[in-house]
């Protein structure tokens, strides 16, 4: 590889969410965390070529990108993915849960009903419901060891709860389904014919495994609000801009006055040149990034199955997290939780993503192999 993802680099005392704040999230000191979806990769050195050169000019004013930004968006999606979006449908914002907010609030009352398929990245809960409306849910089903969606209870829970949005997650976090175009055009056909909004999560949509299809909702449906970021494909999130797709006019119009309701207005400024540089240059990077990915995914796959085998790993399609079901040692979600602690492990417990998700942890694979190996024999040892 020209890219060396085996280098360990020492996080903390940074201030690093992911590593820093055991103390402050009520967790004993010095955890090996695999928890927090940000990888533990520099971001392209063309990237950091071009942050520096912005750092390295001093002043960072007032920014909005010109046509070559949004000229190397549509580029990267309509290569991609086949959906190449137009400019005027391009809005910038700070982050996709941000996005996904003020989405929730432009297009929703309270007391409206969303719709979300659990169990699902936490955040959605709080979107929802700290905006004051009604949460619905559709559960995934399990069978044969994947999730599918029960599309009967999806029609029934939008029509009786009166549903106004629905909240799509794909590729899928924390199950790590890619859903179908088969699948995304019966959801688009029971949301058409309801009434209701798909607000569309696609923030994972460059990590797809094992030679499947990321559709993009956008290419279905041009009444839809997609939001998508450059930050966890090049491990830029702190850097916080998101690029959101509304080909509807109207629609479009009612999400920026949201947002200009909340006083934002223009993105941080090194960021803007990081995401450029990251859509115009990070191919190479990324391709070299997916390919050691899955040879993580592969790793912790023999691995559990030789020395974890009572645990199941759902296997992803897409996203670089592992979703493991530990269902069969039959220990309550506290036991477990205290047990990934004491093998001195920080993970996100099932249950945050819903009652669903009972019994499972969530493992952050985008690290250096030998570290995923080591917190794989850490469970091991418990």
């Amino acid at each position: 590889m020209s890219y060396d993802f085996d280098r360990i680099v020492p996080r903390r005392g940074t201030d690093s969410l992911k590593y820093d704040f055991a103390a402050e999230r009520g967790m004993p000191p010095g955890l090996l965390p695999m928890w927090v979806a940000d990888m533990d990769f520099p971001a392209p050195p063309e990237v950091l070529a071009d942050i520096a050169e912005t750092a390295a000019h001093g002043i960072f004013g007032y920014t909005e990108p010109k046509a070559p930004y949004y000229d190397a968006v549509a580029e990267w999606f309509g290569g991609r993915y086949g959906y190449r979006p137009p400019r005027e449908a391009i809005v910038k914002a700070p982050g996709v849960v941000f996005a996904l907010a003020q989405a929730v609030r432009a297009f929703t009352a309270p007391g409206d009903a969303v719709l979300i398929q659990t169990p699902v990245y936490y955040p959605f809960y709080d979107i929802v419901r700290r905006n004051g409306r009604t949460l619905a849910t559709n559960p995934l089903t399990r069978t044969d060891g994947a999730y599918t969606i029960d599309f009967d209870d999806f029609e029934r829970k939008a029509s009786e709860n009166a549903v106004k949005a629905f909240i799509l997650c794909n590729p899928h976090n924390p199950v790590g389904r890619v859903w179908t175009r088969g699948e995304l055009i019966r959801l688009r056909d029971i949301c058409a014919k309801n009434g209701i909004l798909v607000l569309s999560d696609e923030i994972h949509c460059d990590f797809v495994w094992g030679g499947r299809e990321h559709v993009c909702y956008a290419a279905l449906s041009k009444d839809a609000f997609i939001a998508t970021a450059p930050s966890k494909t090049f491990n830029l999130a702190g850097l916080q801009v998101s690029n959101v797709f509304i080909e509807n006019a109207s629609l479009r119009r009612r999400f920026r006055d949201e947002t200009a309701s909340a006083g934002y207005s223009q993105l941080n400024t090194v960021g803007l040149r990081a995401a450029l540089s990251a859509y115009e240059k990070g191919g190479p990077w990324l391709a070299e990034l997916k390919a050691y990915l899955e040879g993580n995914i592969r790793a912790a796959r023999y691995f559990i199955a030789e020395c974890l085998p009572k645990v199941t790993l759902i296997e992803p399609e897409g996203t670089y997290l592992l979703w493991l079901d530990f269902s069969a040692y039959g220990l309550t979600q506290a036991e477990l939780d205290r047990r990934v602690t004491a093998a001195g492990l920080w993970l996100d417990s099932g249950t945050m993503f819903g009652a669903e998700g009972e019994g499972f942890q969530r493992v952050n694979a985008a690290c250096p192999r030998s570290v995923l190996l080591e917190g794989l024999r850490r469970l091991g040892e418990v």
